[in-house]
């Protein structure tokens, strides 16, 4: 256990330290964020399905057992596969993903309903596109170039993508994602039709595009594409996002367009 101010970091795999802090503390609501993300999870998949499975089956536990009340744990667009219809995929859509990440995530959200449906266990969830922020560095994910694109053009002037120009794929700023997940959270229980994981849709772009957004502001900015096996994981993934059950259920909308990231990130990074 690692103590930060008001937070407290557990390892998650270690099940009985986690279940006795949380228990001992009274803690009700956990937001279980650990995970090991695509690109990362494919050079290492059983240490990715253990971090990505152990964990959520200790927290979905203690909620069985009435310790917790509520849980919030991430899915993901990975959930979805090369025979899911890429533009403006369904909620309830054909899933067949094709990543050891995509494969946990999905896996995941089926527990996740079977806990609901089975004992009551109040799990919310949201199936995020890639999120974008200027706080934290890339982390492994295949959607991290649009990270690295802000810090590179910025400091560097220039940047190598590892995907081909006109992958659309979809994408949100950060603050619009905790917005998100706290107005989930916060939502009444019987507005709830979702148990598995939350479409959420974002901001739908390329690399050329998102290039083509910071020139707006460094004109001698410059991006060469030189695409490795991340092409392959983003090919298999949603090109735009339908979103319609988050908007009607919890009244979800989103506020950064891409112009608008643009400026924040360039500005902060």
């Amino acid at each position: 256990m690692i103590q930060d101010g008001p937070y407290v970091m557990l390892d998650i795999l270690n099940r009985e330290a986690v279940r006795s802090y949380i228990i001992d503390q009274k803690i009700e609501n956990v937001y279980l964020l650990a995970a090991l993300l695509s690109a990362t999870a494919e050079k290492n998949p059983d240490f990715a399905w253990k971090l990505n499975m152990e964990g959520l089956f200790t927290i979905l536990d203690l909620a069985k057992e009435g310790h917790v009340k509520k849980i919030f744990w991430p899915s993901s667009i990975a959930v979805f596969g090369p025979t899911t219809p890429a533009d403006a995929t369904p909620q309830f859509t054909v899933m067949e993903p094709s990543t050891v990440y995509g494969i946990s995530k999905q896996a995941g959200e089926r527990w996740c309903e079977y806990y609901y449906n089975k004992f009551g266990v109040d799990v919310r969830s949201i199936r995020y596109p890639g999120l974008i922020s200027y706080k934290s560095p890339p982390g492994g994910g295949t959607t991290d170039y649009a990270v690295d694109i802000y810090h590179k053009a910025k400091h560097e002037g220039k940047f190598s993508c590892f995907l081909s120009e006109y992958t659309a794929l979809p994408m949100m700023f950060m603050d619009d994602a905790i917005r998100a997940t706290m107005q989930l959270m916060e939502a009444p229980k019987e507005n709830l039709r979702i148990r598995s994981s939350y479409n959420l849709g974002g901001i739908s772009f390329t690399p050329k595009e998102i290039a083509e957004s910071i020139k707006e502001h460094l004109p001698f900015f410059d991006i060469t594409y030189a695409p490795d096996f991340r092409q392959a994981i983003a090919d298999s993934w949603p090109n735009s996002i339908d979103d319609s059950y988050a908007q009607q259920d919890w009244d979800w909308k989103l506020e950064y367009d891409l112009a608008r990231m643009t400026e924040v990130m360039l500005k902060n990074v």
